[in-house]
């Protein structure tokens, strides 16, 4: 007898699942093992927590369906942080988690799992039977693939148990999603704007990761400087107008050149607060034009000029061929050789004169990003954890296309970057993964060390350590920080006590050590407690503050 939960198992294998992530308790037991027995990769991770977030990484990164497996009830509520990232980042995601049977009104783990679900933007779907169980599993499938969704799937302990009807393999093929392709005004339109443009600037956001050869090919025929939000990061590494993350990241040549566009075009981007400064980047006179695949998403942050519903990549090349239609000769437009020059010196933080804030007991995290960025591989995958340090890394270190930097922070939690940076090293085998997390995020998730450690993962994590919640201290100026300070933590030695292994930096001088650790085979993790001098609060976070 094939069991419901052998067959789920067995479906989604089928499908197509890149990689499982969970804790397994009695629940989720059957479950998991059949998605293992099925092929699919499982990494055990130590919360619920974590799993949710390496699931959510390794989707973002690798392009393939991520599942998270949980027990009922406690298992789900423990991963809701996490999903909640997910689901808000529009992660394709499967969260395959088992339910108590609808007769145990009374069961310790029982909670309205679907109404859990929807409260954090996730869909909910579930087996609903025996006989069901083919269409229930492809279709919660198929929403998180096709749309982008994070799905919470739930399938009830006496469901699990029961027998499942015979099905074939052939019953779960899908067709692929296929792009979709703009109104031929709407193209038209957004062309005429960039003909009509002198100062044309594209941002692409998470819907254009992809999408680099159609934008940059249609960029180049009509003048355009590139730049991203802080999810897309690396799209167009290498592109010599390339000015990098707008918004509170940007370094002030970026901000200048963004803000003097006379038409700004989105292309998978909301245009949101942080990518924009509240509205700051955006010009007077400035024309406002999105592309996204989703009606809700065309002016849902600001007004706009034009909106088209569109895939990234099929608008950008239908307007390409639009534009060569045209009688019109090439033009330079905002890709002058001044503009050209002053990218290539200034458009980097790295790049930017500051302040040497070292003291010899701590070192300027400017300093810090910019030694290790010239110190780690070229090739390498950067996550980042949420807090007052987080531009450092996110400015500092490059990284050679948008798989090489995973930014989870649709939440604006602390907390999730260890956990970021292991499913984002799975999806990514062949390159360095490199954490940027503060003391505080780190502690949160110092559980998931052991499951580097187990996985003899090269991660190197960068803890920007300054013995506080920073944003806090920052912010709430001349109040009393006793709540947000705490005694300076060895996490240097907590990383040895886990198996990692461990540095304190306080100078320069003291990445010797990281060099060594860099130039032998490594199959470990390696801490970098880097003691951080203050900043005052990091330019970018006067801009985060002013949305809360």
């Amino acid at each position: 007898m094939t069991t419901v939960a052998e067959a789920v198992g067995h479906i989604l294998a089928r499908l197509g699942v890149g990689h499982a992530f969970g804790v397994v308790g009695s629940g989720n037991f059957h479950l998991t093992n059949a998605l293992r027995r099925g092929g699919v990769p499982f990494t055990a991770a130590r919360h619920e927590g974590g799993a949710a977030t390496m699931a959510d990484a390794y989707a973002r990164m690798s392009g393939h369906l991520a599942v998270l497996t949980t027990h009922q009830g406690c298992g789900l509520t423990n991963a809701v942080t996490g999903l909640t990232e997910a689901a808000k980042s529009r992660t394709p995601l499967l969260v395959l988690t088992a339910d108590t049977q609808a007769s145990a009104v009374r069961s310790n783990f029982r909670i309205d799992q679907d109404a859990l679900a929807r409260s954090i933007g996730a869909v909910a779907e579930r087996v609903h039977s025996p006989a069901s169980v083919v269409a229930d599993t492809v279709r919660a499938y198929r929403t998180a693939v096709h749309e982008r969704r994070t799905v919470v799937f739930s399938v009830p302990l006496d469901i699990q148990a029961a027998a499942a009807p015979a099905f074939q393999d052939a019953d779960l093929t899908l067709p692929p999603a296929q792009p979709i392709r703009p109104d031929a005004a709407a193209a038209l339109a957004l062309t005429e704007l960039l003909s009509a443009a002198q100062r044309p600037v594209f941002v692409a956001g998470r819907g254009a990761r992809g999408a680099r050869t159609e934008l940059a090919a249609l960029a180049q025929a009509c003048g355009a400087l590139l730049a991203t939000s802080a999810v897309a990061h690396g799209l167009f590494a290498d592109e010599p107008f390339n000015l990098g993350i707008s918004g509170g990241f940007s370094s002030p040549l970026s901000a200048s050149l963004i803000r003097d566009a006379d038409l700004i075009v989105a292309w998978g981007c909301t245009l949101n607060m942080w990518t924009m400064r509240h509205g700051q980047l955006i010009g007077p006179a400035t024309r406002v034009v999105q592309v996204d695949v989703e009606d809700a998403a065309l002016g849902s942050n600001r007004p706009i000029t034009l909106g088209v519903r569109g895939d990234s990549a099929q608008t950008a090349a239908d307007v390409l061929s639009l534009w060569n239609a045209r009688p019109s000769a090439p033009q330079t437009r905002y890709r002058s050789a001044q503009v050209a020059e002053a990218i290539a010196q200034h458009s980097r933080w790295r790049d930017t004169p500051t302040t040497d804030l070292s003291t010899g007991e701590r070192i300027d995290p400017r300093v810090l990003s910019r030694a290790l960025d010239d110190l780690l591989p070229a090739e390498r995958t950067v996550s980042i954890d949420s807090g007052n340090f987080m531009g450092y890394p996110s400015t500092y270190l490059s990284v050679p296309d948008e798989f090489g930097f995973c930014f989870t922070q649709a939440f604006q939690s602390i907390g999730l970057g260890l956990a970021t940076a292991i499913g984002a090293a799975l999806a990514q085998p062949t390159r360095l993964p490199v954490l940027g997390s503060g003391d505080g995020g780190f502690l949160m998730a110092i559980s998931e060390l052991e499951t580097a450690v187990r996985l003899r993962l090269p991660l190197v994590c960068i803890v920007y350590n300054d013995a506080a919640y920073g944003a806090e201290v920052h912010h709430f100026e001349g109040e009393d920080h006793t709540a947000v300070q705490f005694p300076d933590t060895d996490l240097a030695a907590l990383a040895r006590g886990f198996g990692a292994g461990g540095v304190t930096v306080r100078t320069l001088d003291d990445l010797g050590a990281v060099q060594d650790w860099l130039a032998a085979p490594q199959h470990r993790p390696l801490v970098i407690d880097a003691k951080i001098a203050s900043d005052g609060g990091a330019w970018w976070l006067h801009e985060a503050f002013k949305g809360h």
